[in-house]
């Protein structure tokens, strides 16, 4: 990361600067500021589920198989739908019955990088999180052990989990379930976009204005304090001061007054398409986002301490938003298994 005394000196800058672009940091300042934001070259996976094509194969057909809900007609793919960046558009989610749900579902993209799950941090592992939708009975609904006799009765799904977990005595069970769908999910990664070609050293990539709204995310706009490195999150939970009843963390972590209003950073790419915004869907462009930061949050003890007024004048606002749609891939289709019989 860089020090305080360079990101101090950089705060001046941006503060102020009636230069252009180029007049605002030095280059090689400005080198060591994109190094933050590669991408990865690998996609990590745990030593206790690793990767395999048959496993990958696998999980995919369960992600889209409606049979793993009680009611027979939600798969995971109906709320992570590949067309809305792997969530579903709405503002919260539908559950079991067809019942509105209060948070609302998050992007998988990129998830195989994440550190805790769900919108309060529940889950540590995305293994045991697959589980979570599947058995809550407002999401999926899913008798577990129904599901094992049900999966067991398909013989295209016995082989299938035979090739996949070769050396399991009941290769069909829980866990296999929980590491074939984890698997699948950590191949959804988001393709490169143009603020990727930038830091590979593509000035024409992206504008004057993004590139100035890069500077100010990482300065005066204090994003980067949360949204950071290449998938735009710490992977931490914060109030942000946004109203709402639910108390997201709180319910959990009743010791520590700073998780109280607390939910996950979400990743950043391809953000311009995922309107709307936050846990609960209440802010519904990316302009409200960045005016919510601004000044209009609500200041209570549990307040993130890394939230304050910015003072952003409408030129920092737009050269926000300018950047942020520079994270937008052009993303490949998926192409939608033929489901076993």
């Amino acid at each position: 990361m860089l020090g305080t005394i360079l990101r101090i000196f950089y705060i001046f800058i941006v503060l102020a600067s009636t230069y252009s672009y180029a007049n605002t940091i030095s280059q090689q300042e400005l080198i060591e500021l994109k190094a933050e934001y590669k991408r990865p070259k690998d996609i990590p996976y745990p030593k206790y589920n690793p990767y395999s094509k048959e496993k990958l194969e696998l999980g995919k057909l369960l992600f889209f198989d409606p049979r793993l809900s009680a009611s027979g007609t939600q798969s995971c793919a109906t709320c992570h739908n590949p067309s809305f960046y792997w969530s579903d558009g709405m503002a919260t989610a539908t559950g079991h019955g067809h019942n509105k749900l209060s948070r609302k579902t998050p992007s998988l993209l990129n998830i195989a990088w994440n550190e805790v799950f769900m919108w309060d941090g529940r889950d540590l592992t995305l293994e045991s999180q697959v589980s979570l939708p599947l058995r809550a009975t407002d999401e999926m609904n899913t008798n577990i052990k129904g599901l094992l006799v049900k999966l067991n009765n398909i013989e295209e799904y016995k082989l299938l989990f035979k090739k996949a977990f070769p050396t399991e005595e009941q290769p069909i069970s829980q866990k296999s379930i929980e590491k074939a769908i984890a698997t699948f999910e950590r191949s959804i990664i988001s393709e490169k976009s143009p603020f990727d070609d930038w830091i590979e050293g593509n000035e024409d990539a992206i504008s004057k204005s993004a590139k100035q709204g890069f500077i100010l995310f990482n300065t005066k706009a204090g994003c980067a304090a949360c949204h950071s490195e290449w998938n735009f999150t710490d992977d931490s939970l914060h109030d942000i001061g946004l109203p709402s009843q639910d108390i997201g963390r709180g319910k959990i972590d009743k010791s520590r007054i700073n998780m109280l209003h607390a939910f996950k950073t979400p990743g950043l790419r391809n953000i311009a398409k995922r309107s709307p915004y936050m846990h609960n869907g209440s802010l519904k462009s990316l302009n409200d986002v960045i005016n919510h930061y601004d000044s209009g949050f609500i200041k209570r003890k549990s307040l993130s301490s890394e939230i304050s007024t910015l003072n952003l004048t409408q030129s920092e606002k737009d050269n926000l938003i300018d950047f942020l749609k520079t994270l937008t891939s052009q993303d490949r289709p998926v192409a939608l298994p033929i489901l076993p019989k």
